[in-house]
């Protein structure tokens, strides 16, 4: 079993300790239906308005599996370069909620649809850690349960009711609540690209079940505590730093950890008791009876390979290969679909690290700042390699093309017609830059005289005259035209 690196150890009043992270992602299908019916999936609709007799178990009502959300979970198991298993079986796991009509969730247990995998981490560190994914086995959603809407009841929405459901089980190979974020990170990016799971978390598409256990550096494993359905990347890092501590804390007092499922508190920061952890005999799993079990042929599995994309690692070992790019401008790049293609359309026929630095300083910069997607973006792809391309051809200085940015990016139109309207074209004229390198020269006598014995002073100068041109001058004329005036090499 993988162990942590010394910096990702937790300090105690006894000594180190090292927390072990394994995860239970559920991921909601990208389907038309429900796993079980054809009730619709359409998120915000109103209240039980897509719920069908199956749904609400009605008696005598059957469940018939839907092609589309099997395809769906190949499709994921594939992408997670996982075993597919050939025959899997649906199983009952009996527990009650007022939300769960039929007292029970059809699910898989011991024979899951998807079997052994893996998630590649590319950290900050420049470390890859790879995590193991344990299974992946499709399940019902349960309904919904809404305690606001009235001063002494409960009211029960069941559209989420059968809704299907990918539960993405990790090995507990995450060392640190940063891998965990990247692996949270990293896995949404994978489903994103594989269109199996919009996993938007504001929609509870996707939530993450965070088992979390701390023991000595290289001990036997810990007690775990699993924190229930962490609805964001940010409040899951912060689950395991709390929780890891309140065990550490416990130990060091010479208590012991009781195995129990906790929630976190995003308010105060910290997790609490549920209730006690079920084990599996808690929920007498059996095969559900109405459903044969799963048989999957070869060639089903070939045509749902065929299909695949281009997938994260992939494209991000092509944009260090063809694009040169480094492993953190190409990770950047390609933790969001669209975010690579929009480079993709900037860096074709141009400088690809100039144009990733543009995408991802100037651009992504701005969306972050306001808060927006790639998609909604002001300017698209073509007009950020128009301002690429007059950089090039030397119409425009690097200052004013970030003018030209902020210009088309408040009040749209092209580049080049923008910097032709309002006059932005770099002065390029040798002439005119010896003229205002001069008028410097001669205002400050004092500055001269400490360049020639501090020749760096030179680029004060060079951005003196950049000021009185507006930026319009060259900026390898004005330096090389200050140098020959002040005779500095």
């Amino acid at each position: 079993m993988r162990e942590a690196k010394a910096e990702s150890l937790i300090k105690g009043a006894t000594g180190d300790w090292e927390v072990v992270i394994g995860m239970e992602v559920h991921a909601q299908v990208t389907s038309e239906s429900k796993l079980f019916s054809g009730a619709a999936t359409r998120f915000g609709a109103a209240p039980n308005s897509q719920v069908s007799l199956v749904d609400a178990a009605m008696p005598g009502m059957l469940p018939v599996i839907n092609e589309a959300c099997v395809r769906q979970a190949v499709r994921t198991g594939l992408g997670l370069k996982a075993e597919i298993n050939r025959r899997s079986v649906f199983d009952r796991k009996n527990y009650f909620y007022p939300d769960l009509p039929q007292g029970y969730q059809i699910s898989q247990y011991k024979y899951p649809i998807v079997g052994e995998g893996e998630v590649v981490l590319d950290m900050l560190s420049g470390e890859t850690v790879v995590v193991g994914i344990e299974r992946v086995h499709l399940e019902q959603d349960a309904g919904k349960s809404l305690h606001d809407q009235h001063p002494t009841m409960s009211f029960v929405d069941l559209n989420r009711s059968g809704v299907a459901l990918m539960e993405i089980v990790s090995k507990p190979d995450l060392r640190s609540s940063e891998e965990a974020r990247v692996y949270l990170s990293k896995l949404r990016t994978i489903l994103r690209y594989l269109g199996t799971s919009d996993a938007d978390m504001e929609k509870g598409n996707l939530r993450a079940d965070v088992n979390v256990s701390v023991r000595r550096p290289g001990g036997p494993l810990g007690t775990r505590c699993e924190i229930k359905n962490v609805n964001s990347i940010r409040f899951a890092g912060q689950a395991i730093e709390y929780e890891a501590r309140r065990q550490i804390a416990i130990l060091e007092d010479g208590g012991s950890i009781d195995q129990e499922t906790r929630l976190f508190d995003a308010r105060l920061g910290e997790t609490r008791s549920m209730r006690s952890k079920e084990e599996a005999h808690d929920y007498r799993y059996f095969p559900d009876p109405d459903l044969l079990p799963l048989e999957l042929t070869e060639a089903f599995i070939a045509d749902v390979a065929a299909g695949l994309p281009e997938l994260p690692d992939e494209k991000r070992a092509r944009f260090i290969a063809d694009y040169g790019l480094s492993g953190y401008d190409a990770s950047v790049l390609v933790s969001d679909q669209a975010s690579s293609d929009y480079f993709e359309a900037v860096a074709k026929g141009r400088d690809a690290k100039q144009a990733a630095n543009w995408v991802i300083n100037e651009l992504f910069g701005r969306l972050n700042k306001e808060g927006r997607a790639i998609a909604d973006s002001p300017i698209d792809a073509a007009s950020l390699g128009t301002i690429l391309d007059l950089i090039s051809e030397e119409v425009i200085s690097g200052k004013i093309a970030k003018d030209v940015f902020e210009i088309v990016w408040q009040e749209g139109g092209d580049p080049r017609a923008v910097v032709e309207a309002r006059g932005l074209k770099q002065v390029t004229d040798t002439g005119a830059i010896e003229a205002a390198v001069d008028a410097v020269i001669a205002a400050n006598p004092d500055k001269v005289t400490q360049a020639l014995a501090k020749p760096t002073l030179a680029g004060w100068f060079v951005g003196q005259v950049m000021k009185s041109t507006g930026g319009k001058a060259n900026p390898q004329s004005v330096n090389a035209i200050v140098k020959a005036k002040l005779g500095i090499e």
